[in-house]
């Protein structure tokens, strides 16, 4: 009866005009804009022989005006229908190469004025790199070739990217497959200026259809035109000099894949009917196979449109799915089909069987595995030997599997059998190369393959690499990193038989460089990058990671950064900023291990509250916010009492070594972590202010589901009303400040949210601001946009916190 009558006035709330305030686009204070105006260093790319690298160079930002292009909302994808690509695509604008233990990189001669570069993709000889270059008018194809430092387009602005991976590789390495604009396109329709010609109907024939709450769905014909405008390729095969030759007809294509020996071609191909709940990758789809001439072979399979699937995280469709091929075989299918008809609540033995198929595709498909848990990937090699991999996400359990693809007499080996929240036990990634087809195996070297793991350990992260026996499956260690003032990560082997492997080093006030490591050779470092710090003004500000127990005794960590010039011997009592995300667990050894290292470099990115360091704030980054449910309970049934341990320990923490003035501390979060903080505020009085981001406010907004819960609001009504910050509106009498992109595309965060909460928060009389980024989504990417919302923190901060005691 209470949630009835909050309901009742909340209804009324909505209809309270707002307070406007005219703001132009502001910027924070210098000592912030100094850290934020900076020049990225460039990505970095390894060629597979460790011969070369290149480097991509970027802006740190996107402007305004670029997310203020055309764009069009169709089926879960964002599209610039004047340049046929994403209108959310990340550019670099400049390349140079370098000889991997070269001194000084090459600038690349010939890239097009104002470049917009992406999708590069390393040929199969590594000799040379594709990417496509976005102008005012299309998407064009150009090579690099790498030794020659030297670029060359080879297409026309009419490359067709909508649906991603728009170009594929010959094994040659001499030409491409391309998915083009077709001659055909129609004009696509403008749903402003459309006369309806009906309404827009959806129907359901009394099958349950437990959807998550997607978001830039399909939502007329219209919609549904447009769609299948933008979505239609035709393929053809593309030479280094340009020539283009017609290789298939026009389709809808979402993904082209070469068999390794180059041969054959599967094409998954986007039908009708299309949906208006469920996105494009749910669409019918249908796999054909074609010859490397691009004569069409056989279907191999028809999906149809999976709007329903049965309850929970760990559903699937039935039928074929992950098609793809074997990479340690020329010309070999491979695909997952469901045993328990997809569905969670079956109890069988195993979950899902994989086929694999020979060319030329006549005879019946042979089982290969059978997984105990939901498949998820099979890493070859080049001998009789694959490893793979399952998951389940009910009870987090993964397994590893070792066993011979060739047959199925022989029982597969489960190597591994863990917790995959349990980061301590977690065994790395294997070490692959470059096999006889060019794609990336597992090494084999002397009945052994090679491990790269992080290493976190209860003292600190250790990253290592081990060597794993595959007849007797016995694990040594034959490198360890022991660094304890910087981090080395082990990125893969260039190497193995030579011990080489590329490695980054980092420490707070070193900036991260690349590296070869020769653990052969008494562990030598070789430099192969120098790149500068550009955040000097932070190298000398105090890191650490702190280490506390919640009421329960449940260990919780985060980075502790203190002021710039702070005197720890004087310990002036300072306003602190805890910044966090919840995160759920099935029990509580995960819950309480620490990734947080610091040694890492203090990276001050768009959304990071370190800044403040420089306005007098102690700041508590990536506190641990641990949700546990073990055994039969779940994480949320006591989601807001572990929520408010998590934040009363972090603060006594930090209050207990003498830094802090408790009554001047702010909670903020991101996305499920500015539904943390409004929890927070709306159910303890910890803190002083808030700031919440892009989040998501009343879980009846997305009844089916959200973040790590599966049940659906219809079997936890009271976890949904209780979680809801919008249901306790009226229990806020702390100053929130709430933030959201106008165009959030993130599942159960669209801008309602904030805009529905602030609403319900103003009529009830407490003290917030709601601050809408035109043009955003999830995460902001304007410059404008993202010193704005720098601006508005800052604004926030100093009012409500650093000078509370001034305002009360």
């Amino acid at each position: 009866m209470q949630s009835i009558k909050l309901l009742v006035v909340l209804l009324f709330t909505f209809y309270i005009s707002n307070a406007q305030e005219k703001l132009e686009y502001q910027k924070p204070p210098k000592e912030i804009m100094d850290l934020v105006d900076v020049t990225p260093a460039p990505s970095v790319r390894i060629d597979s022989k460790g011969a070369h690298l290149i480097f991509l160079f970027r802006d740190t930002y996107k402007t305004i005006a670029e997310l203020s292009e055309k764009e069009m909302r169709l089926a879960g994808l964002r599209i610039n229908p004047k340049t046929n690509i994403s209108s959310r695509a990340n550019y670099y604008n400049n390349i140079k190469v370098k000889k991997t233990l070269g001194k000084k990189a090459t600038q690349v001669i010939g890239l097009p004025k104002n470049a917009r570069i992406a999708n590069l993709s390393w040929s199969p000889d590594q000799s040379k790199a594709a990417f496509t270059n976005t102008t005012a008018t299309g998407v064009e194809l150009w090579i690099l070739d790498v030794a020659e430092a030297r670029v060359n387009k080879i297409t026309d602005a009419i490359v067709n990217a909508n649906l991603r991976s728009p170009f594929q590789w010959f094994r040659d390495s001499a030409a491409l497959l391309v998915k083009f604009v077709p001659n055909s396109r129609k004009p696509l329709i403008d749903a402003q200026k459309a006369v309806p010609k009906g309404p827009t109907i959806t129907i359901s024939e009394g099958k349950k259809a437990q959807n998550r709450t997607y978001q830039d769905l399909l939502k007329n014909p219209n919609d549904e035109f447009n769609f299948e405008q933008l979505a239609l390729s035709e393929i053809k095969k593309v030479s280094l000099d340009g020539t283009t030759e017609n290789w298939a007809p026009e389709a809808m294509y979402r993904s082209i894949q070469f068999s390794p020996d180059s041969q054959y071609v599967i094409a998954t191909e986007i039908q009708k009917p299309f949906s208006y709940i469920v996105p494009y990758r749910r669409f019918p789809q249908e796999t054909k196979l074609f010859t490397n001439t691009g004569e069409f072979v056989k279907t191999i399979h028809k999906s149809p449109l999976v709007e329903v699937l049965p309850k929970g995280f760990m559903a699937t469709r039935t039928g074929k799915r992950s098609i793809t091929w074997r990479l340690d075989k020329p010309s070999t299918l491979v695909w997952v089909e469901a045993l328990d008809k997809g569905d969670p609540e079956v109890k069988v033995d195993y979950r899902d069987e994989v086929f694999q198929l020979d060319a030329p595709f006549t005879e019946t498909p042979v089982s290969m595995l059978k997984t105990i848990n939901r498949f998820r990937k099979i890493e070859w090699t080049d001998g009789e030997l694959a490893i793979a991999y399952d998951y389940w996400w009910n009870t987090r359990n993964t397994k590893t599997y070792l066993f011979n693809p060739s047959t199925n007499n022989e029982k597969p080996t489960i190597l591994y059998d863990r917790n995959y929240q349990d980061r301590y036990s977690d065994p790395g990634e294997p070490v692959t190369t470059k096999n006889q087809y060019g794609f990336a195996v597992v090494a084999i070297e002397d009945d052994h393959f090679y491990m790269l793991g992080d290493g976190y350990t209860k003292e600190g992260q250790f990253p290592f690499i081990d060597k794993v026996n595959i007849v007797s499956n016995a694990t040594s260690r034959v490198y360890q990193s022991k660094y304890t003032d910087k981090v080395e990560r082990i990125y893969t082997a260039i190497a193995i038989k030579k011990g080489e492997f590329l490695v980054r080093i980092e420490s707070p006030k070193e900036f991260p460089n690349y590296y070869i490591r020769n653990i052969t050779k008494d562990n030598k470092l070789t430099q192969i990058t120098t790149f500068e710090n550009p955040f000097e003004s932070l190298q000398n500000v105090h890191k650490e990671v702190i280490k506390y127990k919640r009421d329960d005794g449940l260990e919780l960590s985060g980075t502790l950064y203190l002021p710039i010039g702070y005197d720890k011997e004087t310990k002036k009592k300072m306003p602190m900023i805890l910044w966090a995300y919840p995160r759920e667990f099935k029990d509580k050894n995960s819950a309480s291990q620490s990734t947080s290292n610091p040694n890492r470099f203090t990276y001050p990115y768009a959304g990071s509250m370190i800044y403040w360091v420089t306005r007098g704030y102690v700041v508590l980054d990536g506190a641990s916010f641990p949700i546990v449910g073990e055994g039969n309970e779940e994480p949320n049934d006591s989601f807001r009492k572990q929520l408010v341990a998590n934040g009363k320990a972090a603060i006594e923490a930090v209050d207990n070594l003498g830094y802090i003035d408790r009554d001047r501390v702010a909670v903020g979060g991101h996305s499920y972590g500015a539904f943390m903080a409004a929890n927070l505020l709306s159910h303890s009085n910890l803190f002083a202010a808030g700031i919440a981001r892009s989040g998501s406010y009343n879980r009846t907004l997305t009844p089916f589901g959200f973040q790590s819960e599966e049940r659906s609001y219809w079997e936890a009504p009271e976890v949904y009303y209780t979680m809801s910050p919008f249901m306790h509106a009226d229990k806020m009498k702390t100053p929130l400040l709430l933030i959201h992109g106008e165009a959030d595309n993130n599942s159960g965060t669209y801008p309602l949210q904030s805009e529905r909460y602030f609403n319900a928060l103003k009529g009830l009389g407490a003290i917030t601001r709601l601050v809408m980024l035109p043009k955003e989504s999830h995460g902001y990417r304007a410059k404008e946009s993202i010193l704005h919302m720098l601006w508005e923190q800052d604004q926030w901060l100093e009012k409500y916190v650093k000078n509370k005691q001034k305002t009360e």
